[in-house]
């Protein structure tokens, strides 16, 4: 039994550490965009460039690495793109130019797009449909609380050492990523797994997409993700250009949404696993909520009529995102790899491509934040209205 306990154990810990490699590459060198944008002589929006290249690569790159991570198995593909990372965030680290730069985190972002789709795929295979969504809630509970404290360790690394810092600590990171992923992890991929064609044959991915009940959660994912994307991207600069905050100020309302992110991400999924079909329609119920608070606090400046939602809205992300990701996953557990990617693609790609049609709105970022949680209405309506979409 404590045998079993500790291999649990380990695994989670894989697990964590997998899909930590993403939202790092994207949090925690925001800080440092007005000196890279000074040193290369661009804009910050070219430089912001290179979070969209990132994450473009991240969503599209999954479409190979989930039927790579089913034919060869969830590990050679682990190691094969942290190494991709790791080399290209040393890349980045050395670049000489803005063209090197983006080239480098291109390159960064097929190496990201492999650490998500093997680890959602190994929770397929060691925990199965019942457990899923209880374990896939701890790992988006990491990745909605390394945003909030990632660009705290970056605005320190660029303070003490540039900005260059930044991504050699990415590349020490993924050193020591694969040296953990090579010693403590074993293969799961099931015996039959199930791979066929080519692995550029994206028709393999439709008998999956057209399945009504697995698109049906995995776009609940896509507009979540949205939520939390344009959340972390935008917030930073109302925080403290708009509103006129410190450093010191955005420092503690992002450690506060932080701490909250991981009680939710620890507390949840002991409610999930009790009561899964009522935990989708309660985080969706939570994150319209916060929706209309943010609508109804947005013509007030302040720094709690921002974040008080978003509060709020911490325990919706808990519940909403593992519940709809593991309902999705269930359905495929012998294409768990190839499942996994078409998520990651609409959690990344997807969530992006959303909030840069959204920003063309021209709303204040209060506004634009409540718009992404109301986009989930019609979806909650669905849930509630049909009980074989739950």
């Amino acid at each position: 039994m404590q045998s079993r306990q500790h291999k649990n154990l380990s695994l989670l810990f894989i697990l964590g550490l997998l899909v930590i490699f993403s939202p790092l590459a994207i949090d925690i060198y925001l800080p440092a965009f007005p000196t890279i944008a000074e040193q290369f002589n661009a804009s910050e929006k070219q430089i912001q460039q290179t979070v969209a290249i990132f994450m473009l690569t991240v969503g599209l790159g999954q479409l190979i690495a989930g039927p790579l991570a089913d034919k060869f198995g969830r590990k050679p593909v682990a190691i094969t793109g942290v190494t991709i990372y790791g080399l290209a965030a040393f890349g980045a680290y050395l670049a000489p130019d803005f063209a090197s730069l983006m080239m480098a985190r291109a390159l960064q972002g097929l190496g990201a797009c492999a650490t998500f789709v093997v680890a959602f795929a190994i929770v397929r295979d060691r925990f199965g449909s019942e457990r899923s969504g209880q374990i896939i809630t701890y790992l988006n509970g990491i990745v909605c609380f390394i945003p909030a404290l990632a660009p705290i360790l970056g605005a320190w690394l660029t303070v003490q050492f540039g900005w260059r810092m930044n991504f050699l600590f990415m590349a020490a990171f993924a050193l020591i990523g694969l040296f953990i992923t090579l010693l403590m992890y074993k293969e799961t991929r099931p015996a039959d797994s199930v791979y066929s064609g080519h692995i550029l044959d994206l028709r393999r991915f439709m008998p999956i997409i057209s399945t009504p009940l697995f698109l049906f959660h995995s776009l609940i994912c896509l507009v979540t993700m949205s939520a939390i994307l344009v959340f972390v991207t935008l917030a930073p600069g109302w925080l403290i250009t708009e509103l006129g905050g410190s450093v010191t100020d955005f420092t503690f309302w992002f450690t506060c949404n932080a701490v909250l992110s991981i009680v939710a991400s620890f507390i949840m999924p002991l409610y999930i696993k009790r009561q899964p079909k009522r935990a989708l329609k309660a985080g969706l119920l939570l994150l319209v909520i916060a929706g209309a608070l943010m609508l109804a606090f947005s013509q007030q400046r302040t720094a709690f009529a921002l974040m008080f939602p978003m509060f709020i809205a911490a325990f919706g992300f808990a519940l909403t995102l593992g519940s709809s990701a593991g309902r999705a996953l269930s359905l495929f557990p012998k294409q768990a790899g190839t499942a996994s990617a078409l998520i990651g693609l609409m959690q990344m790609s997807g969530a992006s491509l959303l909030v840069f049609i959204t920003q063309f709105l021209n709303l204040t970022t209060p506004v634009l934040i409540g718009v992404h949680f109301l986009m989930l209405i019609p979806f909650t309506y669905l849930l509630f209205k049909h009980k074989h979409l739950s």
